[in-house]
């Protein structure tokens, strides 16, 4: 017993020790306001049926869906996956918007998701893939990195994102722009220019808005909990099949992120997301729209069941041949093209 008992002795620190490089702190002031984001943006639900006028109920909801844009079209499919190219005029509107969703500035964002994708359902995930939905829409956003996390950071590939000034630029003076198009804009207007009263515009312009947009961009890192079908999902162990359609298109993206039709919350091709770039490109303000095809992951899958390589590897050669066949404005039918 003694042998044993001293063995164990001695691999406690190397335990605590792995366990120290694994443990993430709460950040406290984000917690704090995270409560208080809470209570007021419900609170705000009342003030907007109660209190605000129309013009501050629209001007709201224009910030929300612009916000929700600068989120999913900004910074998931063109910063963070680069699954199409966009003019400057482009990534500056877009990089307003992500400012006013209040995320933190696009290079932080994008670095974190990167590293949630390759390290998706492993224990390094920042977003908690392996554990529940609140962890991923929630906690990973309240916690500091662990120092496991922070190397793992400086492994990811930033240089795309360092080399445009667009990108820097926020990310520079990203604070002055959050105070400006974050906070200022979305009460002054309705105070200044709509009549409302300060209560009003801070209640429905600054926290129901902030809570609404924050939650749906935190649904980026976590919805693959709600739309995606997990192996063990039984239709009969839940009503939420009656809301909610469930698919495969959550795993597609993490097995093909450079799909710029792949939608956030569980759709493909047919969300607001997809159907923005799609104007944007025809507006020639987008270009090189990334997309794969059923022709060529069915060639992809034969290719790697006949070679014994993987598979991702097969379907992007594959994609890469399809690309160069596809008309530079194959967005406009896609019925035809994919």
């Amino acid at each position: 017993m003694e042998p044993s008992m001293e063995k164990t002795k001695l691999q406690e620190p190397d335990q605590s020790g792995h366990s120290i490089h694994k443990k993430r702190d709460a950040i406290w002031p984000l917690v704090l306001f995270y409560i208080h984001l809470n209570i007021l943006g419900v609170y705000g639900v009342y003030v907007l049926l109660t209190s605000a006028s129309w013009a501050t109920i629209l001007f709201t909801a224009l910030l929300t869906l612009l916000g929700t844009l600068g989120v999913t079209v900004g910074v998931h499919r063109l910063w963070a996956h680069r699954t199409f190219t966009a003019s400057k005029p482009l990534k500056v509107f877009l990089m307003f918007c992500q400012t006013t969703a209040g995320q933190g500035s696009i290079y932080s964002v994008v670095q974190a998701h990167r590293l949630h994708h390759a390290k998706f359902q492993q224990d390094e995930d920042p977003y908690y893939s392996k554990h529940s939905f609140m962890y991923a829409q929630v906690r990973g956003g309240l916690l500091k990195y662990s120092p496991q996390q922070v190397e793992l950071l400086k492994d990811v590939d930033m240089s795309d994102l360092e080399s445009d000034p667009v990108v820097m630029f926020q990310k520079r003076f990203y604070v002055l722009l959050y105070i400006f198009l974050n906070a200022l804009l979305s009460v002054n207007t309705p105070f200044q220019y709509f009549g409302d009263s300060l209560a009003t515009s801070m209640f429905v312009g600054f926290w129901l808005r902030s809570l609404i947009v924050i939650n749906l961009g935190n649904l980026v890192h976590s919805s693959h909990f709600i739309w995606s079908i997990h192996k063990d999902f039984k239709p009969t162990d839940s009503n939420s099949i009656f809301l909610i359609t469930k698919s495969y298109w959550p795993q597609y993206h993490y097995l093909l992120p450079r799909d710029y039709q792949s939608g956030e919350y569980g759709s493909y091709a047919s969300g607001i997301g997809s159907s923005m770039i799609r104007v944007f490109a025809a507006l020639d303000w987008a270009k090189d729209l990334k997309t794969i095809g059923s022709l060529a992951v069915r060639q992809g899958l034969t290719k790697a069941v006949e070679t014994g390589r993987p598979i991702v590897e097969c379907i992007e050669e594959q994609v890469e041949l399809e690309e160069n066949a596809l008309p530079v404005n194959h967005f406009l039918n896609r019925e035809k093209f994919m």
